[in-house]
């Protein structure tokens, strides 16, 4: 294949990762994921008989089952949140080559 002169092969990948926002996103994911899944486990011990692990707040039957509630929307969120964060990531690190330049595939 003959290289024309004005080719760079490092102009076809993206620029080296400036994807801060993106790791910091990914950390607060995890960190709302953890914290999802201790409201759940704590309001599900209160629903089944064990002492209430956070005090007044789960004592009452409606205040557990809305810990479990809260606890299974925040860990729900922290994955979402978590996996679009990681699929941004990866997308990055795609050759920047025009669709009609790819091999076909019939």
């Amino acid at each position: 294949m003959k290289l024309s002169d004005g080719f760079d092969a490092r102009r076809l990948r993206p620029r080296g990762p400036r994807n801060w926002g993106s790791r910091l996103g990914q950390a607060f994911a995890a960190l709302l994921a953890a914290l999802g899944v201790l409201l759940a486990m704590a309001g599900a011990a209160s629903l089944l008989g064990h002492p209430p692990a956070l005090g007044d707040l789960n004592a009452s039957k409606t205040g557990a089952a809305l810990l479990v509630v809260f606890g299974l929307l925040a860990l729900y969120l922290g994955v979402r949140l978590w996996r679009r964060c990681r699929l941004s990531r990866l997308r990055n690190r795609e050759l920047n080559l025009a669709p009609h330049l790819m091999k076909k595939h019939d």
